[in-house]
């Protein structure tokens, strides 16, 4: 069974086909970061816009890359939330347009179950249940996944996301637009010389707020002003330990409370190399299994919309091509 997978629910266009029986068989990014990088974050209309532009080249550089027509598409996933509604409209009516015209199903899918599956893109991958870190510019949530369609969150941010406070906090050092990347990159060239607080760490409940974080760099950067490079790479050093120091102990955390031995990390900041590292050595401290997709498939994209598609044909196909999307769609609300 071949699955075409579209990702539009934010700035990112992706496209992919997965095989049930060999994986993924090949995909297609487009990435607006530089059309967004101007106005210092994501402009809904602008993004939408490039959707229209970009989906349906991207779909024939996907058929010619993978040397598939379109006639032997079986079924097509496409993100129906959360996202921007503009954005989500333009994957969901070129998905639910395209299946029409050649009679398969349509298979809607939640674009955080999107992540949490992607690691099942890799060779070695998790069984169900586990625990997965989601995190990403929207998201921090801790998920026990019982069983595919079946997730309980247990954690969640109260404030600003994991990424979301690297993005500002980059912002603050100067670092411009998307700048979580760039803070991780000059935390490398960074030093231990200053302590950032670790919000809820130590606290009883498996929920992040990294709000408070965000405001003790602004008042340490305000303090060490004016800023040169060692002192700006000193300061993402200590934001960086900060916060994936918090979520590996809330990890840790979780999963002794729900007896589970496998975990999960998904979502653009699951590719931060200083979390990679300290997950990792508390798995072999602590004698867990650890999974993260490859880079190239924690931030947004169309294989794992494929794969979870895949994943859901039995459970949510659908012939009917009446569609809506759902701009604020709960995981739990699968």
């Amino acid at each position: 069974m071949l699955v075409l997978g579209i990702e539009s629910s934010c700035d990112e266009t992706g496209l992919a086909i997965y095989d049930s029986n060999t994986g993924l068989v090949g995909h297609v990014l487009n990435s607006q970061v530089d059309l967004h990088r101007l106005y210092g974050g994501v402009v809904p209309e602008l993004a939408s816009r490039d959707h229209i532009r970009f989906i349906l080249p991207l779909l024939d550089e996907l058929l010619k890359k993978t040397a598939i027509s379109i006639d032997q598409i079986d079924a097509v996933a496409y993100t129906k939330g959360p996202g921007l509604s503009g954005a989500l409209l333009v994957g969901a009516s070129v998905a639910e347009s395209l299946a029409f015209s050649l009679n398969i199903p349509t298979i809607p899918v939640h674009h955080l179950e999107g992540h949490l599956l992607s690691p099942f893109l890799e060779k070695n991958t998790p069984e169900f249940p586990f625990l997965a870190l989601l995190v990403s510019g929207g998201h921090s949530q801790l998920i026990q996944v019982h069983s595919l369609g079946n997730y309980e969150i247990i954690g969640d941010t109260l404030d600003d996301a994991a990424g979301e406070a690297f993005d500002k906090s980059a912002q603050l050092l100067g670092l411009g637009y998307p700048g979580g990347a760039a803070l991780s990159k000059l935390a490398d060239q960074g030093h231990e010389k200053y302590s950032l607080p670790r919000p809820l760490i130590n606290t009883d409940d498996l929920n992040f707020s990294f709000s408070g974080l965000k405001t003790a760099v602004l008042h340490l950067v305000n303090k060490e002003k004016p800023l040169n490079d060692e002192t700006k790479a000193n300061i993402a050093f200590a934001f960086q330990e900060s916060i994936t120091d918090v979520l590996s102990v809330k990890c840790l955390k979780a999963l002794d409370e729900k007896k589970l031995s496998s975990l999960v990390v998904s979502g653009g900041v699951g590719a931060n190399r200083q979390l990679r590292e300290k997950l990792t050595a508390l798995s072999h401290e602590h004698k867990f299994k650890l999974y993260f997709p490859s880079l190239e498939f924690c931030t947004d994209n169309g294989a794992m919309i494929a794969l979870a598609g895949c994943f859901r044909h039995q459970l949510s196909a659908s012939t009917n091509y009446e569609f809506s999307v759902k701009p604020k769609w709960k995981l739990n609300d699968i």
